[in-house]
């Protein structure tokens, strides 16, 4: 279905996002401690393999490689003084992997900064609204179609930097929580607090992705749904948890699993739906074929 990405969701369509950025990134060959944003520069062929990976596995939203894109957390990275190219970059790559099918969607990927605000760290917040506000231009500048902050944790970060994207960009604006504590954020946030923070902002979107289990992703999108956000839900879990491997941690969610628990999501209430941590192209080729589906079952009933 073409169409712009809000125009898609008014529609009612049922979207499928990509899988994991970094833990792919690390398979093929990431090392530790390396931001898997320098490999916009460095390694752009591997960038670009796996955009068109998740393309060719059927994704209708694959994520820029700008997760760690802020002047913040860029900070240590060799790259600290080129943020804004760095997400212009990965625009540029995710751009070229979608033009492999009409239709794909290019969503700018926005993560936390990783520090606190103030007093229980260094951010101040006019700082996180100003990085915010640098790094959604750049993602726009570079042609993204909606930018995406997610694995958010506090809400005071998270409205800062929901200003701070509108500060920088008149684009549509997606935000989830990583519900890493089963169901509440590290910091406490609950997705009833959640909804009723941001359900006044007038966001494309909301959800969770990341987190822990794939039954608490589903409780998650029940209580989101059911405090009634008036808005479309987000749903991007990890393959379970990480494990101890021998070189890499591994995840032991196979993919006709995702694909089982998409559906449920789906029929939760859910209308965007992909993997985080751990999915490959094939987790995310096997959810595409149970939404499918799904969709044209509900469609013929």
């Amino acid at each position: 279905m073409a169409g712009t990405f809000l125009e898609r969701l008014k529609a009612g369509e049922v979207l499928v996002a990509d899988g994991a950025t970094g833990t792919n990134h690390q398979r093929n060959g990431l090392r530790p401690g390396v931001p898997p944003e320098e490999w916009v520069f460095d390694e752009p062929e591997k960038v670009l393999t796996l955009h068109r990976a998740f393309v060719a596995a059927g994704s209708d939203i694959i994520l820029t490689n700008s997760f760690g894109g802020t002047r913040i957390r860029m900070r240590d990275s060799k790259y600290a003084n080129r943020a804004p190219e760095i997400n212009r970059r990965a625009v540029e790559l995710a751009r070229e992997a979608a033009a492999m099918r009409e239709g794909v969607l290019v969503a700018g990927s926005m993560g936390p900064t990783g520090s606190l605000f103030q007093p229980f760290g260094p951010l101040v917040r006019e700082q996180a609204v100003e990085t915010y506000a640098e790094q959604a231009a750049a993602l726009t500048a570079g042609g993204v179609d909606f930018l995406l902050l997610e694995t958010m944790f506090a809400l005071d970060e998270a409205l800062a930097a929901i200003e701070g994207v509108k500060q920088g960009s008149h684009l549509p604006v997606v935000c989830t929580f990583s519900f890493d504590r089963g169901v509440h954020t590290m910091m406490g946030v609950k997705p009833v607090q959640v909804v009723e923070a941001l359900k006044p902002l007038g966001l494309a979107a909301i959800g969770a992705n990341c987190g822990q289990t794939l039954d608490f992703m589903e409780r998650i999108i029940q209580e989101m749904v059911g405090a009634n956000p008036g808005v479309p839900i987000w749903a991007k879990p990890n393959a379970g948890l990480p494990k101890g491997g021998t070189i890499l941690p591994e995840y032991d969610v196979e993919p006709e699993d995702m694909a089982r628990y998409a559906v449920r999501y789906v029929r939760a209430g859910a209308q965007i739906v992909g993997g985080c941590c751990g999915n490959t192209p094939a987790h995310v080729a096997a959810i595409v074929r149970a939404v499918q589906v799904e969709v044209a079952e509900k469609t013929r009933g």
